[in-house]
């Protein structure tokens, strides 16, 4: 695993971002952890996910994109962050586009979008804090390939579950890519968290033991993607 997937699962920790115990998911599933990106609040926190982001899309999807696109509203601050962080770190200028939930109907920038206004012939990430179901990605996508003629290089989530999606078979970020035709990726996953994590010390304690490592593969055993 690289250095950056480490220090990013510790991050995910200490931020308070991921956390372990017994969860009632939207789905009515109970699940032994739970990630909610919007912990990151300061702007120490909000410099370093962009970072991660950066690194995580320039190992997988490389550096031939002009924008980055996040889903309303976690999204909204994911894509600028990325954005700053791909410019600092590769020296490359890529624009932020969202969505906005409702259509500005006013204004030189009316519409359904908010910042950079796609074009065609632009190459396109997208970036989200973790896909459940692609529900988001479902709404989104539309919009996007409605407003020019694109290109979606690739799709980047923070954190990749690994649990069934709607068909029942794969892990939902795998529907996206079966669905829509462009690949998706992660800067980890749920196998790459407990490795790392089982037994070891982040802030002074042991993040995963024995009875949570236990309680971890039981609901794999029973919500774990097959494919």
């Amino acid at each position: 695993m690289e250095d950056y997937k480490r220090e990013f699962i510790d991050f995910m920790v200490e931020s308070n971002v991921l956390k372990f115990g017994e969860f009632t998911l939207k789905s009515g599933r109970k699940s032994p952890f739970f990630m909610n990106a919007g912990a990151y609040v300061t702007g120490y926190q909000l410099k370093k996910l962009g970072e991660f982001y950066a690194r995580a899309i320039h190992d997988n999807f490389g550096d031939d994109f002009d924008v980055l696109f996040g889903p309303a509203y976690k999204g909204i601050p994911l894509s600028v962050v990325t954005a700053v962080a791909f410019h600092d770190l590769y020296g490359k200028e890529v624009k932020y586009c969202s969505d906005r939930k409702e259509a500005k109907d006013h204004g030189a920038d009316k519409g359904n979008l908010l910042g950079y206004q796609l074009a065609d012939g632009d190459r396109v990430v997208m970036v989200e804090d973790v896909t459940t179901s692609g529900k988001s990605i479902d709404e989104t996508y539309p919009i996007i390939t409605g407003q020019a003629d694109i290109e979606v290089v690739g799709l980047m989530v923070s954190l990749n579950r690994m649990e069934v999606g709607r068909e029942g078979v794969k892990a939902a970020i795998d529907e996206v890519s079966d669905r829509y035709g462009f690949p998706t990726a992660s800067i980890v996953n749920m196998r790459e968290v407990t490795e790392h994590l089982y037994n070891r010390e982040v802030a002074g304690r042991v993040v995963i033991d024995d009875e949570l490592k236990a309680a971890i593969d039981a609901y794999y055993e029973t919500y774990g993607a097959k494919a």
